[in-house]
């Protein structure tokens, strides 16, 4: 059976920056695979382009630049924010908020957002928002485990359940 939309792709991956023999920044291992619904919008688009109709047993190896990954760092995703939003009952929380370290926070919408803190002024903090990985290309190889339809919850639901997926 091919990669496709609507199947479920059982596959481990070495991520690496820039080619096969770049630094690794993630190895997903038959311990615990990458288990995905195809299609379902949450991978990158040239992501799934590389794995389109591959089977079980095929190995891959691909990369994608900055702007088919992450994009560039942008000026608009470093942002000052009140201190005050760091406070827990009204103290300033300084062990959460040291230089270097990342806070996952939400935007407005309530998704959250990973920022690292670059800098304490005297009454906001300086953040990054940038993904860590943008302005960086990638190298992926791996191999394909498993490929099969998804059932109709997950379709509905628009991701795995079960063994690799996700429970409740």
């Amino acid at each position: 059976m091919k990669i496709d939309k609507n199947k479920v792709v059982t596959m481990t991956y070495v991520l690496r920056f820039n080619d096969e023999k770049g630094e690794v920044i993630q190895k997903v291992d038959t311990n615990r695979p990458f288990v995905h619904l195809f299609g379902a919008g949450t991978l990158l688009p040239t992501f799934e382009a590389n794995l389109k109709d591959l089977e079980a047993g095929d190995n891959f190896g691909f990369s994608l630049t900055a702007d088919e990954a992450y994009g560039n760092p942008t000026d608009e995703a470093i942002i000052e924010l009140e201190k005050n939003i760091f406070e827990i009952d009204g103290i300033f929380d300084a062990d959460l908020v040291e230089i270097g370290k990342v806070i996952t926070m939400q935007d407005q919408n309530g998704h959250p957002m990973d920022g690292k803190v670059l800098a304490l002024k005297d009454d906001t903090v300086v953040m990054d928002f940038n993904h860590p990985l943008a302005g960086e290309n990638l190298y992926f190889s791996g191999e394909i485990i498993e490929v099969r339809a998804a059932s109709k919850e997950e379709l509905s639901h628009g991701h795995v359940h079960g063994n690799g997926g996700h429970h409740h």
